[in-house]
């Protein structure tokens, strides 16, 4: 599995980076922060609330699309992961289950023990944490602290997850309109998190199994991504340009991709 170095970029570019790597149907995984306060939205996201253009406009969020599927993410105190993995079982549970196991485990060597949510998928919530599938991951006390989503494109799977860890809670409820999840206190810091959640997931993801190698972005693939990255910002003229996903995204990838999440 390539594992690529930890980085901070603006959003747009990070999901350029993704989709690089879902195209290269290679193995991968990357654990990354956001250089501004972004809100992320689920490929197939319609309600878009008014506020957050705005938001946008003055400057206090950036807007981007995910390749993925699911809903708006504050990509704010908080750490996101991305992982490829070609050739997954073809249940999307079990390819959560499994795609997940690493963060269970990581979280419970902490004494923060996770489980995947209960709560079937609802239409309604604009945001990924109002509600808990099977698709995330909560503490017993239902707070949710992982979202993950789904792109599946010609067999191979693209697996976005955002890691709450200190969810600004003035920004949050500019955003969201209320207070950010409530959870329990991180036994370690963020450095130390980091690195105990790339060492599980070099140890357990199932795309590790033929060996890890750290593999950082060629000069030819920053060419790439800086090609694709536009694509990835939400426009700011009207309301109409946030509406239909595929006025932000190629054809090309509307046509071949399935998000779920």
């Amino acid at each position: 599995m390539r594992l690529l170095p930890s980085s901070c970029h603006p959003g747009a570019r990070q999901m350029a980076i993704d989709s690089l790597l879902l195209d290269q149907r290679a193995p991968a995984f990357r654990l990354y922060s956001w250089q501004h306060p972004t809100l992320s939205l689920g490929f197939h996201q319609r309600c878009i609330e008014p506020h957050w253009q705005a938001l946008a406009a003055a400057g206090v969020i950036d807007l981007v699309r995910r390749p993925s599927g699911g809903r708006a993410v504050l990509h704010a105190g908080e750490l996101t992961y991305a992982l490829v993995w070609p050739d997954p079982p073809l249940s999307r549970q079990e390819t959560y289950g499994s795609a997940c196991a690493w963060l269970v485990n990581c979280f419970a060597g902490l004494g923060l023990p996770l489980q995947a949510g209960r709560q079937a998928a609802s239409p309604q919530p604009s945001s990924c944490f109002a509600t808990s599938t099977a698709a995330d991951l909560g503490h017993a006390s239902g707070v949710k602290r992982v979202g993950s989503a789904q792109l599946w494109r010609r067999g191979c799977l693209l697996q976005h997850g955002s890691i709450l860890l200190e969810p600004p809670a003035d920004l949050w409820k500019l955003v969201f309109g209320g207070p950010p999840p409530q959870l329990p206190v991180l036994p370690v810091d963020r450095t130390e998190l980091e690195l105990r959640l790339i060492q599980a997931a070099q140890a357990e993801l199932p795309a590790a199994a033929a060996g890890n190698r750290t593999i950082p972005l060629s000069s030819e693939e920053w060419e790439q991504i800086a090609a694709t990255e536009a694509s990835y910002g939400l426009a700011l003229a009207g309301p109409s340009s946030l509406a239909s996903p595929e006025a932000t995204m190629e054809r090309t990838t509307w046509a071949k991709a399935r998000p779920s999440g």
